[in-house]
């Protein structure tokens, strides 16, 4: 199972990981501005899909292959949120790496935008300052805190693959072995 674990999260760690750091790039060059980082958003989401669909197969392979066609529901959780988390974690170093070396400035252009969009929204008085305040504490968080960015940064992915889990985990579970009767298939 272990074995399992580690080369599925490291394929859909790969994937996202690769995904999240050209869908950054095209953004920081100035190409995912215009909307508010809502192409890179879907563009990211979609990569988020395909990345943990890794974590069906990989179950599937486990059950199929090492486990004799068996696999309880919690065996299967388990393994999917490994490999998620595996892959959670690629995500989240090279975000880092992205963020630190070549982005330092995309903390504040993001909250530049979220500032924009609550002033459009409507939002005035008390509540706006409030909803400001917000945003520049999760900035100063967000820089200055190792633990908040990499909490912040597992909330956006980490959800997503525990969520692909339970589904492939209740899809997939099976409390005995499917055999195929050959006298049925002679007939």
């Amino acid at each position: 199972m272990k074995r399992n674990i580690i080369v599925f999260g490291a394929i859909s760690g790969l994937i996202i990981s690769t995904f999240m750091g050209i869908s950054m790039a095209m953004m920081s060059c100035g190409s995912g501005d215009a909307d508010g980082g809502l192409g890179s958003m879907i563009v990211g989401f979609s990569a988020m899909a395909v990345a943990f669909s890794f974590i069906f197969v990989g179950i599937k392979n486990f059950r199929d292959k090492k486990n004799g066609g068996v696999i309880t529901f919690g065996k299967a959780f388990y393994m999917g949120c490994m490999i998620s988390l595996i892959a959670s974690t690629m995500y989240v170093l090279t975000w880092a790496v992205e963020f630190h070396y070549f982005m330092p400035d995309f903390i504040d252009k993001y909250s530049e935008i979220q500032i924009k969009q609550m002033r459009e929204s409507g939002l005035s008085g008390a509540a706006l300052d409030e909803a400001i305040k917000g945003i520049e504490t999760a900035k100063y968080n967000y820089k200055n805190s190792p633990l908040h960015f990499a909490l912040y940064t597992y909330m956006e992915i980490l959800p997503v693959g525990v969520i692909i889990t339970l589904i492939s985990s209740l899809i997939l579970k099976r409390k005995t072995a499917v055999t195929l009767d050959t006298e049925l298939l002679k007939s």
